[in-house]
């Protein structure tokens, strides 16, 4: 059958990894947006993938009316990027609610494929950049029906979350992962149509908000779906703050939220499908282009930047570079979590960072843009290992802690320092590398270039966060105490242990050997490829450019 409207047309853009920061509470290394990661992921802004225009167009940047005019497209935009991180913050909360209910940490670690989408979208950017429905438009081809299938997914789990968590064998976390696999797949796959709407839909004066829209419109989905439901789902927040009665249940459940962010979703993309142009007049102002490149010539393109020598070395140290750092910020949060710290308080800690995470970029990068930025990533680097130990000791002091009425003051106080100072070492890591990545990308073909090496970075964080929380249960040691006939070595021998009137006893936690094992490897890594790292810094311009024809 033909779809004479099915327009392919070339277009090599590619989609920057978005992504969100995450609280202590579920801390991963994942995106914006393992168990994820509270690292923010790389990626490109909107205003870097606009080239340099001719004469005419500077003449014509020298009377900058601003984006008084613009105001609708603008707010069109924060809001589309707000719908993108719902999904994403909701996904983020389901490890806790998981923890909560004592899976395994095997089954966390199948449950982290959630968050690989964000990392690997570059794979199929350019299919969304290049196939669409010319009349309908090109973005619009893809970003309406994406978000039809979010919206209908969320009405689906509303109705049916609260058996996948509470049946019977325990939580169903394989049709858990499935279904928000595929939200996050989806809220991806709107990324890259709303990031490229987002170069036609502003004019080009004003195409830089673009950026702000996503990463204001990002974080604060994020935090509506993350940190907001978590503390209004959970009974006692609500009523230690908001109820002057106390109650079983919090003031909203994970289906109503589900339900209520569905239908926002169907109704906010019927409007859109109907009332918004995508290529309508912007009051004679003058729209940024896009690149053009076929899809098999961008994929072509990738293999042929990969090939290249440094590229390579340098990919395979990305990929390597945060295996150091997985147990911490992959299990901690969920370790807290089992030891008794409250979810939403955990989520709440991540608001007093949001100004030191604006801050730290903007002091890091006067040490980033010299011609050695991974200088800084190679200090910071023992820094956070340092930081991964202190986590552990952090967990192992928490049940010490534990009061009757929780936790007090000076313990939340030092989990912030603890995050505060994680943060640190962290955002010098990932100025250092966004800086470096910008001073090697081929000008001629930046935007492809960027986003390759970005998406690598963020898979580099996310398969050792996957594997460290994977390998949690087979590292840790329990006895049964009380039947002395019995074992703990498999769920089906702690059943028969508790069934002879015996208890599982853990006598060595996984987690621990996992922060001493990675900080190990952390090290020798550190010692000696972070000054084959270091070295990539001298290797001449024409190593890192690509030859091809262009």
């Amino acid at each position: 059958m033909e779809f004479p409207d099915l327009t392919t047309r070339t277009n090599g853009r590619q989609r920057k990894p978005a992504g969100a920061t995450f609280p202590p509470g579920h801390m991963r290394d994942t995106d914006k947006g393992d168990t994820s990661s509270s690292e923010p992921e790389m990626g490109n802004e909107a205003d870097g993938l606009i080239r340099s225009w001719d004469s005419e167009d500077r003449s014509h940047l020298r009377l900058r009316p601003g984006i008084r005019g613009e105001l609708g497209n603008v707010s069109l935009l924060l809001f589309l990027y707000v719908l993108q991180g719902i999904p994403l913050g909701l996904a983020g909360s389901i490890p806790l609610i998981l923890q909560g209910k004592n899976v395994s940490y095997k089954d966390q670690a199948f449950f982290s494929f959630v968050f690989w989408p964000f990392s690997l979208k570059l794979f199929w950017a350019p299919l969304v950049d290049a196939l669409y429905f010319s009349r309908f438009g090109r973005r619009k081809s893809w970003l309406v029906p994406t978000q039809y299938l979010l919206g209908l997914f969320m009405l689906y789990l509303s109705l049916t979350v609260d058996s996948l968590l509470q049946s019977d064998r325990g939580p169903d976390v394989l049709t858990l992962t499935a279904v928000f696999f595929m939200l996050a797949f989806l809220a991806a796959t709107q990324d890259i149509a709303v990031d490229g709407w987002a170069l036609t839909m502003l004019s080009r004066e004003n195409v830089g908000y673009a950026s702000t829209c996503n990463s204001v419109g990002q974080t604060a989905g994020y935090f509506l779906g993350n940190v907001l439901f978590l503390a209004l789902e959970s009974a006692e927040f609500c009523n230690k703050y908001l109820r002057t009665e106390p109650k079983y249940t919090g003031l909203v459940t994970l289906p109503d939220f589900l339900f209520f962010w569905g239908v926002v979703f169907l109704v906010s993309t019927t409007l859109v499908a109907i009332f918004k142009r995508e290529n309508g007049p912007t009051s004679g102002r003058r729209n940024a282009p896009e690149e053009t490149k076929g899809v098999m010539e961008t994929y072509k393109l990738l293999f042929t930047i990969v090939k290249m020598p440094t590229v390579f070395t340098f990919c395979v140290l990305l990929l390597t570079a945060k295996i150091g750092f997985s147990a911490a910020d992959a299990v901690t949060g969920l370790k807290l979590v089992e030891a008794g710290v409250p979810k939403a308080q955990l989520a709440l800690l991540a608001v007093p960072m949001v100004p030191l995470q604006i801050l730290l970029p903007v002091v890091i990068s006067k040490y980033t843009a010299g011609p050695r930025p991974l200088d800084v990533f190679y200090r910071a680097f023992p820094f956070r290992l340092v930081i991964g130990l202190e986590y552990a000791l952090l967990v192992w002091w928490t049940p010490s802690v534990k009061q009757d009425g929780g936790f007090p003051v000076y313990y939340y106080s030092i989990v912030l320092l603890s995050y505060a100072l994680h943060q640190v070492a962290l955002y010098s890591m990932y100025v250092a590398c966004m800086a470096f990545h910008a001073r090697v990308s081929d000008p001629l073909i930046g935007g492809t270039y960027m986003t390759l090496l970005n998406t690598v970075t963020n898979l580099g964080g996310n398969w050792p966060s996957t594997v460290a929380l994977w390998m949690v249960d087979p590292l840790t040691s329990k006895e049964c105490q009380g039947a002395a006939s019995q074992s703990c070595g498999s769920p089906a021998e702690a059943g028969l242990c508790v069934k002879e009137g015996g208890v599982c006893v853990t006598t060595l936690d996984g987690y621990y050997v996992e922060s001493v094992v990675c900080v190990v490897i952390g090290l020798m890594w550190w010692v000696w490829l972070g000054k084959k790292m270091r070295q990539l810094q001298e290797q001449s311009p024409a190593a890192w450019r690509c030859r091809v024809n262009q």
